[in-house]
């Protein structure tokens, strides 16, 4: 009876216990201009601050090899790289796929449609074919494609949201999320309905703070909601808590900050790593 009082009084202090993000990584584009003075120095200041994970947007001229060893040197691993759309041609994309297993990325990740591109008819329905195509050529290689959204994949076209038209058209041994937590909120939508309806299709979370979300939405230019992106958890209206509450069943495995426009990009990401760091879910 006194055994299984304290097994009983184990397994629910186990359940309450809350939970935190193992591994806070960063998308680089918020240093993009550092990185170009100063990629080496740039790297080792983000491993200061303490994050573990970065995220690529572009290696600066320097090769796979380089990239590698600068990681190495500052105990950072790079998970994901962000390639465009372009690079997804059936020419081009091996070469991708080569330096992500130099650099050792798990995922290969889209992360634009440029609005030219947008306007075309049928522009979906070619990408998500794009996207299954891609998928399976990185698969054979150990990769995992993926794509990252903005707002704009939450205005309908045709009566159907471009967001919902890629999960249900591309294969999802193929191409997983990036949901970007910041956009889809401007958008106006509520990422733990995406959670609920299509479980483990999110490996990957852009966490980035918004201020407010726009009366218009997903239809607001992106360049309006910019002004409105602020530090994680410092002034922000997404509940952070409630989101990651459930990212055993979104499917998270990685968890990268990000700031499109900070003033002072080192201190915007220590703001939003203390605050990733404390937080429990």
């Amino acid at each position: 009876m006194f055994l299984g009082s304290l097994a009983g009084g184990w397994l629910a202090a186990t359940r309450l216990r809350a939970a935190s993000i193992p591994k806070i990584g960063v998308q680089l584009y918020t240093v993009r201009t550092e990185l170009e003075k100063d990629f080496e120095g740039t790297l080792a200041r983000i491993a200061q601050i303490g994050y573990k994970e970065v995220e690529f947007a572009g290696y600066f001229n320097h090769t796979p090899a380089q990239v590698r060893a600068v990681l190495a040197k500052n105990g950072l691993t790079s998970p994901s790289a962000h390639i465009d759309y372009a690079s997804l041609a059936p020419d081009k994309l091996p070469a991708a796929i080569d330096a992500a297993r130099t650099i050792g990325h798990k995922f290969l990740v889209n992360p634009w449609l440029d609005e030219t591109m947008r306007k075309q008819p049928n522009v979906w329905k070619t990408v998500a074919e794009t996207y299954n195509r891609a998928g399976a050529l990185c698969r054979k290689a150990g990769i995992q494609f993926a794509y990252h959204n903005h707002n704009f994949e939450f205005v309908a076209v045709d009566g159907r949201l471009p967001y919902d038209l890629l999960l249900e058209s591309c294969d999802p041994r193929l191409v997983q999320m990036e949901m970007d937590l910041c956009w889809i909120t401007a958008a106006g939508r509520d990422p733990l309905e995406y959670f609920r309806k299509y479980p483990g299709r999110f490996s990957m979370v852009h966490v980035k703070g918004l201020a407010k979300v726009p009366a218009t939405g997903a239809a607001t230019p992106i360049d309006k909601v910019l002004p409105d992106v602020v530090d994680v958890g410092h002034g922000d209206v997404i509940d952070w808590k409630k989101i990651f509450a459930q990212a055993k069943q979104a499917g998270i495995k990685h968890y990268f900050v990000e700031h499109d426009v900070p003033k002072a990009p080192f201190d915007s990401l220590k703001n939003s790593y203390d605050y990733l760091k404390a937080l429990q879910f």
